[in-house]
């Protein structure tokens, strides 16, 4: 087991809606653009930083949110008191209440089964996999979808620097349905639902493809 840093920043004034949260995400990432590639995943250069996420821009419960990791939340507590208005989609909200919460979270495997299911849909698929997922029958497809989960845990702990050592094992089942979403204005199949994993996870956090923009956001059950 590990343990790292979480910080969440909420404007629980502001309500918006679950889709905005790529609007949110664009908007910190002007705001940051001048600051490190963790807050908006770009270096310098406009290249992509093609590591799991450690800022993500979420919508839960219809309020704004920011979640941030390990070194990242430094960088984000530093700019948290100069945030005084947020400009989402062509809207101007003046923020008169924020709230900044600061923990450690136990992360790691477990010798037991925890329950989280997705607050918000679970993007599983890439293009290469979604071929392979149409083609499967309806008993192949949720043993693919429990891989997936725990290549999408592998990641999270890769991007917070843990690792499993060989002896450990990580089992999943997921239980989840299909939605349709859209994705940078294409239809996408995502999922809702819950999984089962022998690893700890902090809620909040989120798996799988396009967690920046608050997809695959977990909770514990």
């Amino acid at each position: 087991m590990k343990k790292i840093q979480l910080l969440k920043i909420q404007f629980p004034e502001i309500n918006l809606k679950t889709r905005d949260a790529h609007k949110l995400r664009g908007y910190f990432g002007q705001m940051f653009k001048e600051h490190s590639a963790l807050l908006h995943n770009h270096y310098a250069s406009g290249e992509l930083r093609y590591r799991y996420p450690l800022v993500q821009y979420k919508v839960l419960g219809g309020v704004p949110t920011l979640v941030a990791l390990e070194e990242a939340t430094e960088l984000l507590t530093d700019l948290f008191l100069k945030i005084k208005t947020l400009e989402i989609g062509g809207r101007r909200f003046d923020v008169h209440h924020k709230s900044m919460k600061s923990e450690q979270m136990q992360i790691g495997y477990s010798a037991e089964l925890y329950r989280y299911r997705f607050s918000t849909l679970w993007m599983a698929l890439n293009q290469d996999n979604y071929k392979k997922y149409l083609q499967s029958d309806a008993e192949s497809k949720p043993k693919m979808l429990n891989k997936i989960i725990i290549g999408n845990v592998l990641s999270f702990f890769k991007g917070v620097k843990w690792h499993l050592d060989e002896a450990s094992r990580l089992h999943a089942k997921v239980d989840i349905f299909e939605k349709n979403t859209q994705f940078k204005e294409r239809e996408m199949v995502a999922f809702e639902g819950s999984f089962y994993i022998n690893a700890c996870l902090p809620d909040g956090i989120g798996l799988g493809k396009a967690v920046s923009r608050g997809f695959g956001t977990i909770e514990k059950i």
